[in-house]
């Protein structure tokens, strides 16, 4: 058995309001910003390889007034990180020493993700990264699926797809991969456990 791990929401507990809180001090309006202007389908279009620079100059155009604010959510992407998940990354470390191959598959803007392998020393563990803005593809495409099956060398069949996104998880399962929809990760070596033992 293989593992292929999604980072945000399994490793990374990322989340732009623990930034925003700060800058914003109406909720209604802090809302309305991260559901309206710097939404999940916007930064998806940063994490499927198109620039910050022309994704801020896009939704600037949409909404001029919020310019200050849509200037300061990517130079503050690190503070959007509260932190990692210990459970995750013990079960990760279990995994290695036991010799398993552990890959990972996340959307992620190439811009933002630099140095985070870095920064933090966990990721040094995993045997492959997959970097959605680096291949200018995202998840739930297939063919992102495609590429990580391709470059990791896996057998769907024998590889455990681990996401926090329903609809990821549901674009893995028709390609024959091994699921677990991660909704808390503290029960994760619970769930990795099934397939292992």
């Amino acid at each position: 058995m293989k593992f292929l791990f999604d980072l945000g929401g399994v490793f990374f507990d990322w989340d732009p309001k623990f930034f925003f809180t700060k800058i914003i001090s109406d909720k209604d309006e802090m809302d309305f910003f991260l559901t309206k202007v710097c939404n999940d389908e916007w930064n998806l279009a940063q994490d499927s390889g198109r620039s910050i620079e022309d994704g801020e100059k896009d939704i600037i155009k949409k909404f001029p007034q919020y310019e200050n604010l849509i200037r300061q959510y990517y130079p503050n992407h690190r503070k959007m990180i509260k932190g990692t998940f210990q459970s995750s990354v013990d079960i990760l470390i279990k995994l290695k020493k036991n010799n398993y191959e552990c890959f990972v598959l996340s959307n992620w803007s190439s811009e933002t993700f630099i140095d985070i392998p870095k920064e933090f020393k966990f990721m040094n563990n995993f045997d492959g990264l997959l970097i959605s803005g680096e291949d200018k593809l995202v998840k739930p495409d297939p063919k992102i699926y495609l590429l990580a099956i391709d470059r990791f060398n896996l057998d769907p069949q024998n590889t455990v797809f681990i996401d926090d996104k329903l609809v990821n998880i549901q674009a893995a399962k028709k390609l024959g991969f091994k699921t677990i929809h991660l909704t808390n990760p503290n029960i994760i070596e619970a769930e990795i456990n099934k397939f292992i033992k």
